[in-house]
């Protein structure tokens, strides 16, 4: 009898520890326009997805709620040389299956980001070697100096070598060619919240972390994560109480949650900026009307398709305001954003001589590439873009799709013009001039350069970018590798989005400029 009232207490104590012996624990409720493609942290380098598995996993550096750098899984990081970084690891941490976390984790993890699959090369491309020096202490030694590595390496997670080795998910598989693995849709991280249930485009469920290692602030102890698409739905879910938490609210529908009797909508600006970009590579575009050439590498096409876009038009009719056209790839609060830098002005008569002098006097068919799920507006966005360039005789297939294909179809560069949003994780320049303007290359520059933009003095600012560390010489860098891409007109920059979170005045959380959603900031009364 002892014996069982011994494990009767002990289920008991579980089950406590399992809702984090939280008072007045919760379920809340959030949907989205769009799902988390995969719960693989290595699949995708894409804000959504990372915000989600971010609640499962962790990196050695993490983030505050102003987004500056805390110790996560790395308690101390240090540079012993101007190459070598050391990072001391954090004692205790045990993975969701109770496997500790150790040295050998991160080197694998690390490793695992250069895999054939994945998506997270860029952040790791400039590693030389990685060391062990014992179970919690490791060495990252660089090719160049790389003052900013503890910024970057805050997006990647890190796995459990023993897991992915027993569950055959050694490398991350390629979203690209739409195959799964075991770490699709099962997780095992270190993180504050457990993946309990996954059903891609249905429903996903995560419960709290009963046997975290730090501090989960706020009270929830389940959360279901549903995609809705429909914006109406959306909004109407919020507004009857059927969710807690939804994003984005429609800029048309700000006021109306506002309104609404236990709603409020939470609005600030993003980090995201949001560009099209043209296949510059191939000598005859996929999807196009013109036969034997590309007109995008003549650089009189890119400044006439950019110049006939109606930037401030797409603010007021589309947008409603809530946006903030960009003459750069990044937006103010990233390290290096120029505020003196200017669009190219919108001007129809301009646009159309450029066009003829480059020989496309009566213009050209190309199909655009948008998500419709993804960003605020965007298959809107697009649908404007597409009756402006129709001023300078260019016909626009456009094809809007749901992330989970239109994402695949464009990393796969099966495109010839296309939409995308960037927000650069290290919230500095370098990671958007790394992975979205550098020459794309087998190792993880240029990864989102998906129209294969190149000018090797961008490349060579780049890597010198990577390694000063004197503010001033750096900005100036940043600044001359800005203006070559836009001489260049290497890429169409629209706008920064505004973030607009419709919650429930009942539940506390933090918004955070880079459009992450951390569950354990999550409260509800």
């Amino acid at each position: 009898m002892k014996f069982q009232r011994k494990s009767a207490l002990a289920l008991v104590l579980s089950a406590l520890a399992a809702t984090g012996l939280v008072a007045n624990a919760q379920t809340i409720r959030i949907a989205n326009q769009g799902d988390a493609l995969s719960m693989d942290p290595h699949s995708l380098n894409e804000s959504l997805q990372l915000s989600t598995t971010g609640n499962v996993y962790e990196p050695l550096v993490g983030r505050n709620k102003d987004l500056s750098l805390a110790p996560a899984l790395a308690t101390a990081w240090k540079q012993t040389a101007p190459t070598v970084w050391q990072f001391e690891l954090r004692r205790g941490v045990q993975f969701h299956d109770g496997t500790p976390f150790t040295a050998d984790d991160v080197l694998f993890s690390f490793a695992r980001t250069q895999a054939d699959g994945s998506d997270m090369k860029s952040y790791t491309n400039e590693f030389k070697e990685m060391r062990k020096i014992n179970d919690f202490l490791v060495e990252i030694e660089t090719k160049t100096p790389f003052p900013i590595l503890a910024d970057v390496i805050s997006q990647v997670a890190i796995m459990s070598k023993k897991w992915c080795e027993a569950n055959k998910a050694v490398a991350p598989v390629d979203r690209r060619k739409g195959i799964e693995n075991a770490a699709s849709f099962r997780a095992n991280g270190t993180g504050p919240f457990r993946l309990r249930e996954r059903q891609p485009g249905v429903r996903t469920v995560f419960t709290r972390n009963g046997s975290y290692w730090g501090k989960i602030e706020g009270n929830a102890a389940e959360v279901i994560f549903t995609p809705i698409g429909n914006d109406a739905t959306r909004v109407a879910a919020l507004l009857s109480g059927e969710v807690d938490v939804m994003e984005p609210v429609p800029v048309q529908d700000i006021e109306r949650v506002n309104n609404g009797t236990n709603t409020r909508a939470i609005t600030g600006p993003e980090l995201r900026t949001i560009f099209l970009g043209m296949d510059q590579k191939r000598d005859e575009l996929l999807y196009s009307s013109v036969k034997g050439k590309n007109p995008f590498k003549d650089r009189r096409v890119r400044q006439a398709f950019y110049q006939a876009i109606d930037i401030e038009g797409i603010k007021k009719t589309v947008m409603r305001g809530a946006s903030n056209p960009t003459a750069l790839m990044v937006g103010p609060g990233i390290n290096g954003f120029q505020p003196e830098a200017r669009r190219l002005p919108y001007d129809v008569e301009a646009a159309r001589k450029l066009m003829a002098e480059a020989g496309y006097a009566s213009g050209f068919e190309v199909s655009m590439n948008c998500p419709n799920d993804r960003y605020v507006n965007d298959s809107r966005i697009c649908q404007a873009v597409a009756a402006n360039l129709a001023r300078i005789n260019v016909k626009i297939n456009l094809q809007a799709e749901t992330k989970g294909t239109y994402f695949p179809k464009i990393l796969r560069r099966d495109t010839s013009f296309y939409m995308l949003g960037w927000t650069p994780s290290t919230y500095d320049a370098h990671n958007a001039l790394n992975a979205l303007m550098a020459c794309p290359d087998n190792k993880g520059a240029g990864q989102y350069n998906l129209g294969s933009y190149c000018n090797p003095k961008v490349d060579e600012l780049t890597k010198k970018i990577q390694a000063e560390t004197d503010k001033a010489r750096r900005n100036a860098m940043i600044k001359e590798a800005f203006d070559l891409h836009s001489a260049d007109v290497g890429h169409l920059p629209l706008h920064q989005q505004a973030l607009a979170w419709g919650v429930s005045k009942n539940v506390k959380l933090v918004q955070m400029a880079d459009n992450y959603m951390p569950f354990k900031w999550m409260s509800k009364n």
